[in-house]
């Protein structure tokens, strides 16, 4: 049973937050938390309010790509909980930060999960956002589903490879938030080519293009493409954010392009 004095922190909560995005994914390994992490510092360097909740209990990897895994929430008293400040005007919560080890694994079923995502939103401070991300676990699913209608959001980006399973997985994703009455802010097109840093040449590793086709299909935007970029990886392990890292890289030109799309659609 709900615990009524927790749905009136959790309504607390959300009414102090502008906009609300759920960055999902039809399947797993497209990149999804890559994604959704540079997009959260891209708004920060703007100077917005930004929250970053990591919501994939299972695989909480936010807090290693933002250099901050050796942090940790702190109390403020009774029920209150203050997330960890990656910058001034960057905050994120992660399971990660509840764990001794970063080898533990998470052996929870459902409910247990879902108590602690509530408890993410009730008992952490996050103050006024303009933006909360919330990194979602992949798949159209019981705990997409139940994120989804625990926290109302105001927007939906999809993350997608140009590979045809990526993509019919990502059409299901976008009938997913339909059915779920979810603003589809637009799709992202991950690992959209690699340019060889040897001949220059474009290698088009799983294909190109096929974001956008299905954006066409199914009637929402398209947000842009981000091609594939080995410093990428380097900077996800290093815990610096790429398009700080490498600004002047063709993929931190189209995170920040993707960025600016989201707010011209995604937000209120």
């Amino acid at each position: 049973m709900a615990d009524e004095g927790e749905d009136k922190r959790i309504a607390a909560t959300l009414a102090r937050i502008k906009n609300r995005l759920l960055v999902f994914s039809g399947k797993g390994g497209v990149g999804k938390t890559t994604v959704a992490a540079n997009l959260a510092v891209v708004l920060a360097q703007k100077g917005m309010n930004i929250g970053l909740l990591d919501v994939d209990i299972h695989g909480p990897n936010l807090a290693k790509m933002l250099g901050a895994e050796n942090s940790r929430m702190t109390a403020l008293g009774e029920n209150r909980i203050m997330p960890v400040s990656v910058n001034g005007n960057l905050k994120l919560v992660s399971m990660s930060f509840l764990l001794t080890s970063p080898d533990l694994a998470v052996i929870w079923r459902g409910p247990l999960k879902m108590h602690a995502i509530r408890q993410f939103l009730s008992d952490v401070e996050w103050g006024d956002l303009d933006w909360l991300i919330v990194d979602s676990p992949p798949g159209t699913g019981d705990e997409p589903l139940s994120i989804a209608q625990l926290i109302p959001a105001t927007g939906a980006v999809i993350v997608t490879t140009p590979q045809e399973v990526s993509l019919l997985d990502s059409r299901k994703a976008v009938s997913f938030a339909r059915k779920l009455d979810l603003h589809v802010v637009g799709i992202i097109e991950n690992m959209s080519g690699l340019v060889c840093p040897h001949c220059g040449n474009r290698i088009d590793l799983f294909k190109r293009g096929g974001g956008e086709q299905a954006a066409k299909a199914m009637g929402v935007p398209f947000l842009g493409r981000i091609p594939i970029n080995p410093d990428i990886v380097e900077s996800g392990d290093s815990g610096k954010p790429f398009v700080l890292s490498h600004p002047e890289s063709e993929a931190s030109k189209a995170m920040t392009e993707i960025a600016e799309r989201v707010l011209e659609g995604g937000s209120k």
